[in-house]
């Protein structure tokens, strides 16, 4: 296999995401089998002033459906953040799959080198291809998922690490 920026992206996002989904799956059958409502570990976080499971995983999937968007220059598809439940969550983690899996690996590899912009709402930054998956976009992504995950383990779920990496 070569390595391209799309196998790079393919290699981390597509088994995350298959972890993500199998650690609220797990989660979904905790609240069942404890008689716990789902919103008790949808709107719980790791501090006060973080996001909830819930917006972790719609972030989480936020990245998976902008990162090969963005560096090929194309309009990022919008999904609108209106998940109440595990079941919406997992349906969300399929359309982003979906959407990632959409985008031509050609189209991607071709833009490794070619500079573009992002704006956000609190600054422009400039990027190459390989430097917005590398240093933004594959870090953010992680960054969710482990908190997604870290949320679903402090509530007493039976998670572990090979859960995550969907070994």
């Amino acid at each position: 296999m070569t390595l391209t920026l799309h196998t790079v992206a393919a290699g981390s996002v597509l088994p995350r995401l298959k972890g993500l989904s199998t650690v609220l799956a797990k989660a979904s059958a905790h609240c069942r089998e404890h008689g716990l409502a789902e919103q008790t570990i949808l709107g719980d976080r790791l501090a006060a002033d973080m996001f909830d499971l819930t917006r972790q995983v719609q972030i989480a999937t936020d990245h998976t459906k902008s990162m090969l968007y963005r560096v090929t220059g194309q309009d990022v598809p919008s999904l609108p953040d209106t998940e109440t439940s595990f079941a919406e969550l997992q349906a969300r983690i399929e359309k982003a799959k979906a959407l990632f899996e959409a985008v031509d690996a050609d189209a991607v590899n071709a833009r490794t080198e070619v500079e573009f912009e992002v704006k956000f709402p609190w600054a422009t930054m400039s990027f190459t291809g390989a430097s917005y998956l590398l240093q933004f976009g594959l870090p953010n992504f992680y960054f969710h998922v482990a908190t997604a995950y870290d949320i679903i383990r402090k509530n007493g779920v039976k998670i572990g690490k090979s859960d995550f990496l969907s070994a």
